[in-house]
């Protein structure tokens, strides 16, 4: 199942996170084999609420539903319907493309590749010699959004919240209108220190985990 970790590399988390030296891999595969009957009710129930929707009603159920946890093979998808990101992907077919088109502003580029190389120092798929390499995705998602939305264009930190989206939706298009609900409509307003301070209390949970930011 794809919430038990199987990796080839035991030093890798799923989502390509380094694990410390002193990592506990028998209580670690213990607990999930035991956990492995819950996640897996867990999963079927996702499945039948999602089977055939683009949308999800946000009722007492599905609040239920989130509350407990949404399965790592469904969480894009929840994520996407869920924020509204989808829908509005829906209606602008094409605007993504023509964004990384356009004219760039060359001060918001060179901001943006000051911290791409800084993103999950730890994460084997950020890096330079990963293949795919997903700095370039990371790039392209910040200058994008940098310039559909130029009265917060980039701010330090918002380079680690589209790194965990693209690390759970695995697309770049989707990864950048999921940026868009939550920096546009989820957190309006938001300013560059308090995405400073959201970003302080995430990495106090657990890195090895990639939190449900949405």
């Amino acid at each position: 199942p794809p919430f038990l970790d199987r990796s080839r590399n035991r030093g890798v988390d799923p989502y390509g996170f380094e694990r410390p030296a002193d990592f506990d891999y028998t209580t670690y595969e213990e607990f999930f084999s035991r956990y492995l009957v819950v996640l897996t009710r867990r999963a079927i129930k996702w499945s039948k609420l999602l089977k055939g929707n683009t949308r999800v009603q946000k009722n007492i159920k599905v609040k239920r539903y989130i509350r407990k946890g949404i399965p790592n093979e469904h969480r894009a998808e929840v994520w996407m319907i869920v924020s509204g990101a989808q829908s509005h992907m829906d209606h602008n077919p094409g605007y993504y493309q023509k964004l990384l088109e356009g004219d760039q502003n060359s001060k918001l580029v060179e901001t943006i590749m000051t911290d791409i190389n800084r993103t999950f120092p730890d994460n084997i798929k950020f890096r330079k010699t990963a293949v795919p390499c997903l700095q370039k995705t990371l790039y392209n998602v910040l200058v994008a959004y940098g310039h559909h939305n130029p009265s917060v264009g980039y701010c330090q930190g918002m380079n680690f919240i589209a790194g965990y989206l693209i690390l759970i939706t695995r697309n770049e298009e989707e990864s950048f209108w999921l940026l868009d609900a939550l920096i546009g409509r989820i957190l309006p307003g938001i300013t560059c220190k308090l995405l400073h301070v959201l970003l302080k209390f995430t990495f106090m949970q657990n890195k090895y985990d990639v939190v449900c930011i949405l």
